[in-house]
């Protein structure tokens, strides 16, 4: 596995993602699917890295360190999901509708949570509703 800085040419976005090699990422790349995490542009770059080295000693508790702050924050993540599915209700794809129809007619009513594009995100701000992203990951997942 490789990780790569990565910067996207229309939005300026930096983000890091990991590849399993630098011709993975190549072949990614050429098929158009490395994509902004920001704009979901496909005008993105690898950016100028340097190498870590450590010696083995250093690695060996620096992995488990990161193993074990990894675990903590994915151990969080899950019980915030598990609160938001117990009190929110999911609206799927028709979040940036139910959000809207939620502020625009005053309706109390129950927290939602769904999927929304980067774009339909944008232009909920714009017209001052404030959401919040919050990444979810699958319980099965690593």
């Amino acid at each position: 596995m490789i990780k790569y800085n990565l910067n996207c040419g229309e939005c300026q976005h930096s983000f890091d993602s990991w590849f399993s090699s630098s011709s993975e990422f190549d072949r990614l790349k050429r098929k158009k699917l490395v994509l902004c995490s920001n704009c979901g542009s496909i005008k993105v770059n690898k950016s100028i890295m340097s190498p870590n080295v450590y010696s083995a000693n250093e690695t060996n508790k620096i992995g488990v360190k990161e193993i074990k702050s990894k675990d903590k924050i994915r151990k969080k993540m899950l019980e915030y999901q598990k609160f938001i599915k117990q009190n929110c209700k999911y609206v799927g794809e028709d979040f940036a509708y139910e959000v809207r129809s939620i502020h625009y007619n005053k309706k109390k009513t129950k927290a939602i949570y769904g999927k929304a594009t980067s774009a339909e995100i944008d232009e909920l701000k714009e017209e001052g509703i404030q959401t919040i992203t919050i990444p979810w990951i699958k319980e099965t997942e690593n």
